[in-house]
């Protein structure tokens, strides 16, 4: 049975280009997969914590020596991990800010890539066999070709963090104000061939 595991970033509940083209992404999919199964990951709803003390204890010391405090906080990573490791196909929609990615995503990167668990001690991604797609939406205009096509860091940063980990068939769909314009409506126009192909 595959499993989809939907990436949800946005902090706009509604008129997100990002949180909309993911739903049609998690349609589509569902329309293929009559056996497969959704989890839907909202990182606004549920925000990860920042990694702190108690986290590096939790994640470079051994289980059987954990305080209460520090297994608690583990235990959240390790439920994110095991949502990754159980997908099949990972969507992740997402919206740039300042040239890269919100807080909130980059606290969940911090969680799920952990040395022994997703990437080995020789720096070998271990969630292999898995594919992503990322749909990173944005206000400007960043499509091959614009003056500021550089100055998106976002794309090579979340090729780079899921290579890392393993998972190298890493699909980016960009939505941006130049081709789409400012709201979702058109954003699944303009998109809609794209995101439904990537998750046939």
């Amino acid at each position: 049975m595959s499993k989809l595991l939907a990436i949800q970033v946005s902090p706009r509940p509604e008129g997100s280009i990002s949180r909309t083209l993911t739903s049609l992404f998690i349609d589509q999919w569902q329309s293929t997969h009559a056996d497969g199964t959704v989890v839907v990951r909202d990182l606004n709803a549920t925000p990860p914590p920042f990694v702190d003390l108690p986290w590096m204890i939790g994640a470079y010391s051994p289980t059987e020596t954990h305080s209460p405090a520090v297994s608690a906080t583990i235990k959240v990573s390790n439920d994110l991990v095991a949502e990754l490791q159980a997908a099949d196909h990972i969507v992740l929609g997402t919206p740039m800010f300042n040239f890269s990615i919100p807080a909130v995503l980059k606290a969940w990167i911090d969680q799920i890539v952990r040395v022994g668990v997703t990437v080995s001690p020789e720096n070998v991604g271990l969630l292999t066999g898995k594919k992503a797609t990322i749909i990173l939406a944005t206000g400007g205009n960043f499509s091959p070709g614009s003056p500021v096509e550089a100055y998106n860091l976002a794309s090579g940063y979340l090729r780079q963090v899921f290579g890392w980990i393993g998972i190298t068939d890493v699909e980016i769909i960009l939505a941006d104000r130049g081709q789409a314009g400012a709201n979702g409506e058109t954003a699944v126009e303009a998109f809609g061939v794209p995101v439904l192909a990537a998750a046939a």
